[in-house]
């Protein structure tokens, strides 16, 4: 044990901590002598002070009477220093994605179908992120198909260079029969994301497609472009 050594370290922790030789003299009810002797190496503090300055300080005992931060603690000092760093950059980065991306400023452009026996009720709403597409309604007013279907299939494409993309579907196959105007009360398509830029949607690529199978297994099929009302900017 190098009391000389000791005493450094002692003076190293008073200074470290802003503290006077009188400031620590008063802390431990000892004189500013006596706190000058240990830092000199002529004396050193009584084994209870020096636990209590371990305690006081947070410096192990081993360290103290070593008269130096071990390599141990000064890594994992160092750890926690590069952990914490670390952990403030992800949040900062992770800060800035999130309100970038969480932008609740949407635009919306009307769909409408441009067959004259249905009518669609639709949206497609957008930012600088994402847009989804909305179809709340769709009726049938053509009023000549009467006829009850044990199956029917409505798809909603997108037409891309001559391939059709299947975008959502909704199906009707039960035991009892249904009309076409009864079965489109029930169906609507909410896609999220279908673009993560509007600009990117064709004005009229979008289409549904109902395919009604009847008792005989006889197949009606109805296609019903969709328009965007004006393409997005």
């Amino acid at each position: 044990m190098d009391q000389e050594k000791i005493g450094k370290f002692i003076k190293e922790i008073r200074k470290k901590n802003k503290l006077t030789q009188k400031d620590l003299a008063d802390k431990y009810n000892v004189t500013y002598q006596a706190v000058s002797k240990w830092e000199n190496g002529k004396n050193m503090p009584d084994t209870a002070l020096i636990k209590q300055m371990s305690k006081d300080f947070n410096i192990s005992l081993d360290d103290i009477f070593e008269g130096e931060y071990s390599k141990k603690n000064i890594n994992r000092k160092n750890f926690y220093i590069i952990s914490f760093t670390l952990i403030i950059i992800t949040l900062i980065i992770g800060g800035i994605y999130l309100f970038k991306h969480n932008d609740n400023s949407f635009e919306f452009k009307t769909l409408k179908s441009n067959c004259s026996n249905f009518n669609i009720s639709g949206s497609i709403s957008y930012n600088d992120f994402k847009s989804s597409i909305y179809i709340s309604n769709v009726s049938y007013c053509g009023g000549d198909d009467n006829e009850e279907y044990n199956n029917i299939k409505c798809t909603l494409y997108e037409n891309n260079n001559d391939s059709n993309k299947v975008i959502d579907t909704c199906n009707y196959d039960k035991n009892t029969k249904i009309t076409l105007e009864d079965f489109l009360k029930d169906v609507s398509f909410t896609v999220d994301n279908y673009k993560k830029i509007c600009k990117t949607y064709s004005k009229d690529s979008l289409y549904l497609e109902i395919e009604a199978t009847n008792e005989n297994e006889k197949i009606t099929t109805y296609k019903i472009p969709l328009t965007l009302e004006n393409k997005c900017d």
